[in-house]
């Protein structure tokens, strides 16, 4: 069966959301924009009746605050092999207020989706209203946390709220969409991994469909189901056990590659699962749940995220889920018939400023495919390999099961698959089970329409490791026929084929011809054997062979052979003109042909060569003409290597200055102008105890954060006192009683799913229980409020104090203001933000001279200041970090942690003993690589010898030649 979802669609849902308007003269009607179609059946999504198999990254722009790089991921995307980029939307970015809502600057959602159109990728969009990814409140507005409603549900005040989220958001997709020929989004997310099914849940998802349909969506419509639960399937899917929901494709999401061990090693593979083709069936099998439509995962593990107090495992997720592994578990879901794969994250970037969720720290890195820096990863090229090979191989968007393979070894299984309309046959072998990492060889039979053959037929076949290899049969590319081949075919441009193979492992690749080919060999080694029409050759994969292929009744051929690392040098462009290979730069980002020009950019890393297949007869790179001479590959290949990039020499950090930063504990402080404590009814999920006020933070509209309370009151004081607060991840309160310091509590860390509330008990000195007028000042750190996964409101957990031991106490309140440009996330409510001591321009004149790094520190907030100038070559991409302490252990132990601000944006929050993170990204836009910057710190303190600011220091991450250019983000200074 095949659905089809069309600008018909478009146009309908268009209507059933008209509003007129008092009649004007006609303006000349533009040029009508060609209208596209998406349907879909249960191979693969159709665009225009081109079978598509959609192999997605996900990218969330909110975690990147330079909006010119995001041109920069995208690009890297689309070069590393993916067609699509899925795309979350956090409602909570854009909106500081009910019916406020911001889309300029680093939240212009509609430049985002502009240059994925213009980079070539198609999009997923996933506006929720819920999102959960690691973010504060789960995408949810912190001001949402006060509505009576439940989330997530029928409740009447959530879904005003969620429409008019949707209503401004939806404007923005809508203007971009596949079918009505504006844009790239093909497909549309409601709502994300929703667990309950009941009555209020299926009125809610019917009211979203509806919603988005009304406000001109008309593309595919699906649901995230968490872990194939076999909930959310279209309507008449007739699989047993399945909710049905009002959406046109079931997706789900998984995460089974498995975790690194607590300290930072890898440990074992896991299995791969299978969810389509070879899997167990049923409601809870995945594809099988929605016999109908394409096997769709909505999230693939592609990393995993990281928690305070861990031991730093980013850099461990990236090789456990590195190239094995994506051979592996993306193979299988290959083999499974799976043709919509969106792998979570692909760039991971930074929950900057108040972003997180209590689950992860400042870093989002996720041990994604492109790291927080913006540097590919090893297992980007695996995922180009496997990207590049599948837009290769058009047939492979339709698979049904084949005949079992029985190979030669019992490590060893082969999946088999057939496209039914052109043959097309196509083998994945890898270990059974298939987390087994032996060396093992083993042959295996081939039967197609060219014959039946015992694979290979000389020389071995190999699984070393985690492996798995995807090989095709009987297929016609590039003008020729091929009947088998045990290298991977990566891709075809022309007369020229890219195949690859692990390093020193054999090859062997047959091709049909009505009569004997001339064969010769250009560069390596690889012996040709004629017989009967088919031409085998045999080789080793270690470094690039070529193998030029002519007569034979087919077009001359280029083979190029090569070693896994040596074909991952490769690109592929797509230009008017037709596609582009390119071999050399550590980046081919763009390919343009204009007459015999074509115009190629990217970057290197070091000097490199630039050999280029396709169109043109000259080379410009980054601007520059190239001279270049042609080879007897058919390629032109540069005269002279591209240089690689110039040093960076980045200057220390002097010339401190600092200042006290808790102004709010002394007992003079003026608190006139606070907001009274007063409220005695919440929505929040913890309440205070019967007959005192509520405390909690977004109750009196402060939602991120550091928060303050002066609490007055006349009598005696106990001997202890308790403080009962909210403060998500490792969040933690700090008490003074008339002015002298109490210390500090700090929730626990250490955990995937921390505690976020804790209870503070401090001891009062002797001297002051004595009987009078007393004032308990309490700052409360809040590191984001709880996700709803569980659809139990958890999201409106308390932040801030949520009751106290003592009573008869009049309490205020103060937190953050939201900043107009940076957003409702920049900003806390310390004293020195709300005075401006983070901005550029701040007059620090007067502050005290500073030693950094310190050796001794005030209890409470302490601000550092100072500037430095940048000199980053032109045309360089440097990617620079700041690092405070030492990076090479999780945890200094010093009782400190410090807010990182840049120009003043608020960059993340480092804690020394709870840690792992020692290194900031400084976002290049944010952060000024060809003039002054300004940072500031304000670390809070527990006071005392060894709990002082450690070494800051600028650190290079990485340095091409080349990226993209990039304009500075608006950062307004101060102003009195």
């Amino acid at each position: 069966m095949r659905r089809r979802l069309s600008a018909l669609a478009l146009a309908v849902a268009t209507l059933a959301g008209m509003s007129f308007a008092p009649a004007v003269s006609a303006a000349p009607r533009p040029p009508e924009r060609p209208r596209h179609e998406i349907t879909f059946d249960q191979y693969s999504l159709l665009l225009d009746g081109r079978r598509q198999f959609v192999w997605s990254g996900e990218f969330h722009p909110f975690r990147l605050p330079s909006p010119d790089l995001w041109r920069d991921v995208l690009q890297k995307l689309k070069a590393s092999g993916y067609t699509a980029v899925s795309i979350y939307f956090d409602w909570d970015y854009h909106s500081p207020a009910p019916g406020v809502y911001d889309f300029t600057g680093v939240r212009d959602m509609d430049r985002l989706l502009d240059l994925a159109q213009e980079s070539g990728l198609y999009v997923i969009a996933r506006p929720g209203p819920y999102i959960n990814a690691e973010v504060s409140g789960g995408g949810f507005p912190g001001w949402l946390s006060t509505q009576a409603g439940k989330a997530r549900s029928d409740a009447p005040d959530y879904l005003a709220a969620a429409d008019e989220w949707l209503t401004a958001v939806d404007r923005i997709i809508a203007r971009h969409q596949y079918v009505d020929g504006r844009g790239p989004v093909i497909l549309y997310q409601i709502e994300n991994e929703l667990a309950a099914t009941g009555v209020s849940q299926r009125n809610y998802v019917a009211h979203l469909y509806d919603k988005v349909r009304a406000d001109g969506i008309g593309v595919p419509i699906f649901h995230n189901d968490k872990g194939r639960n076999g909930i959310w399937v279209p309507p008449g899917s007739g699989v047993p056990g399945t909710v049905p929901g009002k959406v046109d494709l079931y997706a789900w999401d998984t995460y089974p590659g498995g975790t690194c061990h607590t300290d930072g090693t890898p440990g074992s593979p896991s299995p791969a699962p299978d969810w389509g083709l070879y899997g167990p069936g049923g409601a809870k099998g995945g594809a099988s749940a929605s016999p109908n439509t394409p096997g769709f995962t909505a999230e693939f593990g592609g990393g995993w995220f990281d928690y305070w107090g861990s031991n730093g495992t980013y850099p461990c997720t990236s090789v456990r889920e590195g190239p094995g592994y994506e051979r592996v578990f993306y193979g299988t879901n290959i083999a499974n018939g799976l043709s919509i794969q969106n792998f979570y994250m692909t760039f991971g970037g930074t929950s900057w400023g108040w972003l997180p969720a209590p689950v992860v720290y400042t870093s989002y890195d996720y041990g994604a495919a492109v790291d927080e820096a913006r540097q590919l990863r090893p297992k980007a090229a695996t995922m180009k390999e496997l990207g590049y090979f599948l837009q290769a191989v058009p047939p492979i968007t339709k698979q049904d099961k084949a005949d079992p393979v029985t190979p030669t070894s019992a490590a060893v299984k082969v999946y088999h698959n057939v496209n039914p309309d052109t043959k097309t046959h196509f083998y994945v072998p890898m270990h059974t089970p298939s987390n087994a990492t032996t060396n093992d060889t083993f042959t295996f039979p081939v039967s197609t329409p060219d014959g039946s053959y015992t694979v290979p037929q000389a020389g071995t076949l190999r699984l070393n490791g985690q492996d798995a290899k995807q090989l095709v049969a009987n297929h016609d590319l590039a003008g020729q026929h091929l009947v088998y081949s045990t290298s991977e075919l990566m891709t075809a441009v022309g007369g020229t084929v890219l195949l690859h193979g692990r390093p020193g492992e054999d090859g062997e690749t047959t091709l049909r011809y009505a009569r004997e080919p001339k064969v010769e060999v250009l560069a390596g080694t690889a012996t040709a054997t004629w017989n009967a029409g088919d031409l085998r050759l045999n080789y080793v994969h270690n470094g690039l062979a070529r193998v030029r292929i002519s007569g034979g009744g087919r077009p001359p051929v280029t083979l190029l052979l090569a070693d896994d690392a040596t074909a991952d040098t490769f690109w592929r462009q797509d230009t008017a003109a037709g596609p582009v290979l390119v071999r050399g730069p550590a980046l081919l980002r763009t390919a343009r042909s204009a007459g015999g020009l074509l115009e190629l950019t990217g970057d290197t890393a070091q000097a490199s060569d630039l050999e280029v297949w396709g169109p043109g007869a000259v080379l410009s790179w980054n601007g520059r003409l190239v001279p270049a001479r042609r080879t007897t590959s058919s390629s032109l290949l540069a005269t002279a290597q591209l240089p690689g990039p110039d040093a960076v020499r980045l200057p220390a950090l002097t010339g401190w200055k600092q200042a006290g930063g808790s102004p709010e504990a002394a007992v003079g402080h003026d608190d006139t102008a606070w907001r009274a404590a007063d409220l005695t009814s919440t929505a929040s999920t913890t309440k205070p105890p019967a007959g005192q006020p509520v405390l909690t933070a977004d109750d009196y509209g402060f939602h991120t954060g550091d928060v303050w309370y002066r609490g007055h009151y006349r009598g005696a004081t106990p001997d202890r006192i308790s403080l009962v607060y909210g403060g998500g991840g490792a969040g933690m309160l700090q008490a003074w009683l008339d002015g002298r310091y109490l210390g500090q509590h700090v929730l626990p860390s250490a955990l995937a799913a921390p505690p976020t509330t804790g209870t503070a008990t401090f001891t009062v000195p002797e001297d002051l229980r004595g009987d009078g007028d007393h004032l308990l000042s309490v700052m409360v750190r809040g590191d984001g409020r709880n996700e709803d996964g569980g659809v139990n409101d958890a999201h409106k957990e308390g932040r801030g104090l949520i009751s106290a031991s003592l009573t008869g106490v009049a309490w205020k309140i103060q937190g953050g203001v939201a900043d107009p440009v940076r957003g409702p996330l920049n900003n806390g409510g310390l004293d020195g933000e709300r005075a401006g001591w983070s901005l550029p321009g701040y007059p620090d004149r007067r502050w005290a001279p500073a030693v950094v790094p310190a050796t001794t520190a005030a209890p409470g907030t302490t601000w550092y200041r100072t500037g430095f100038t940048l000199h980053v070559p032109r045309g360089h991409d440097a990617s620079l970090g700041l690092t405070i302490g030492d990076p090479a252990v999780p945890r200094s132990g010093g009782h400190y942690r410090a807010l990182v601000f840049l120009n003043g944006w608020n960059l993340g929050q480092y804690v020394a003993d709870v840690g792992p993170q020692h290194t900031f990204v400084l976002p290049t836009g944010i952060l000024n690589p060809h003039g002054p910057n300004t940072l500031a710190l304000a670390v809070t303190s527990d006071g005392g010898p060894g709990n002082g600011l450690e070494t800051v220091a600028l650190t290079t991450l990485a340095t091409v030649r080349g990226g993209v250019p990039v304009h500075l983000v608006d950062s307004p200074g101060y102003r009195r």
